[in-house]
C-alpha cells in the first residue's frame, strides 16, 4: 500500500465557478486531447461512432435542473475530475504503489508502469473520478497537466491545466491554496467555496463556487426579452408609404 505524504508544499487544484460554467464541454475535449497527445498511455475511444461507443475522459460535465423552494428552476452544469484530495483514498488502497501523492505539490498522480488495472482505487474513490482505460489496462485520472505546468518551454500564461486555459467563460481557475493569497485561495473565500462531499472525510483540494440564485422574471416582471426598451412598432405604416402599401395591398 502507498503512504501518503504528512504535508506538502503547496496545495494546487482547482476553483470551479458553477455560476458561470455554460456546460459548453470544451474542458471535456481540451483535456482529451492533451492527455492523449502527452501525458501516459492514450486515452482510448472504442467503437466511437458505432452503436455502443466507450473511451476514457479524465473530465466530464454533468448537467442538471435545481430548484429552491420558492424560487425558479435553474440549470446547472457540474464538472467533474479528481480532486487530489489530501487524504486521498485512492492512493492508500493501491496494492502496487502506483497511485501516489506527491510531497511537492499535492498532486496524486498513477505511476502507470507499476498499475496493474485491479480497479481498487476507483472502488474507493468517492468522487468517481478515475476510469479504467481499457485498451490500456490501467487506471487513468485527471494530473491537473503537470506535464503542463511546469512546462518551461511554453509561454508561462500557458502554464495551467488545459481544461483552465481552455473554458470560454472563465470558469476554472487554477492555483496555491496552500498561499492565503493566491487567486484560487481569495476567489473561495469571497465566494464561499465548496469542498464536495466534506462528510466523506478526504478533505479535497478543488472547492465549487456555488450558483448564484437566478431572477424570477415571470408574473408582472415578465419583460420582453428580445426588445426591452423599444418603443411598439405602429401596424400599418402612414404617408406616401401607407399609401403605397395599400394600394399595392388591392392589386
Amino acid at each position: 500500500m502507498t503512504a501518503l505524504p504528512n504535508s506538502t508544499d503547496k496545495k494546487l487544484g482547482l476553483v470551479i465557478d458553477l455560476d458561470t460554467c455554460v456546460g459548453c464541454h470544451a474542458c471535456v475535449i481540451s483535456c482529451k486531447e492533451w492527455n492523449t497527445s502527452n501525458y501516459g498511455a492514450p486515452l482510448s475511444d472504442m467503437d466511437a461512432y458505432g452503436a455502443e461507443p466507450d473511451g476514457t475522459f479524465l473530465n466530464r460535465v454533468h448537467t442538471f435542473e435545481a430548484k429552491a423552494p420558492e424560487k425558479p428552476a435553474q440549470i446547472v452544469h457540474f464538472p467533474k475530475s479528481c480532486l487530489h484530495c489530501e487524504d486521498a483514498p485512492c492512493v492508500t488502497v493501491c496494492p502496487t504503489g502506483a497511485s501516489y501523492k506527491r510531497t511537492e505539490d499535492g498532486i496524486v498522480l498513477v505511476n502507470e508502469a507499476d498499475c496493474m488495472g485491479c480497479g481498487l482505487c476507483a472502488w474507493a474513490c468517492p468522487y468517481g473520478a478515475r476510469e479504467m482505460d481499457k485498451a490500456e489496462g490501467v487506471m487513468k485520472k485527471c494530473t491537473l497537466c503537470v506535464d503542463r505546468i511546469y512546462n518551461e518551454n511554453i509561454p508561462e500564461e500557458d502554464r495551467v491545466p488545459s481544461c483552465v486555459k481552455t473554458c470560454p467563460a472563465g470558469a476554472r481557475h487554477f492555483g496555491d491554496f496552500a498561499d492565503p493569497e493566491s487567486n484560487v485561495s481569495i476567489l473561495s473565500a469571497a465566494r464561499g467555496g465548496i469542498a464536495l462531499m466534506e462528510d466523506q472525510g478526504t478533505k479535497p483540494v478543488n472547492r465549487y463556487l456555488p450558483p448564484r440564485p437566478k431572477a424570477d422574471v415571470t408574473g408582472t416582471s415578465q419583460i420582453d426579452i428580445p426588445n426591452p426598451f423599444l418603443e411598439p412598432t405602429p401596424q400599418k405604416a402612414g404617408g406616401f408609404l401607407g399609401w403605397l402599401d395599400n394600394a399595392l395591398e388591392k392589386i
